[in-house]
């Protein structure tokens, strides 16, 4: 988990997140409350995880723009928009 300024691992077990249904609205709100104005969320390499509806639809209210990609393209996309000086957070799921 990234954020302006920081880091932490990603406690999966802090919200039950699991593979499916995927990245829980508590995962996100841990990156809004820390200013982030864009987000970018990993699906693992195999792309196995998933986001749920309700974790999208938290962000999209809240007018924080959000990616999903494979964690490679997420690494690419997150290193891009926080050289751009973008407030940007990520989830990053380095397996499956």
């Amino acid at each position: 988990m990234l954020y302006p300024g920081g880091g932490k691992p990603w406690d999966w077990n802090e919200y039950g997140t699991r593979h499916d249904p995927g990245i829980r609205p508590e995962d996100v709100r841990q990156l809004m409350e820390r200013g982030c104005t864009v987000v970018v969320l990993s699906r693992g390499m195999d792309r196995r995880l998933k986001t749920m509806p309700e974790t999208l639809l938290v962000l999209r209210e809240a007018g924080v723009a959000v990616h999903v990609e494979e964690t490679r393209e997420a690494v690419r996309l997150y290193n891009r928009l926080a050289g751009a000086d973008e407030a940007v957070g990520g989830l990053f799921h380095s397996t499956c």
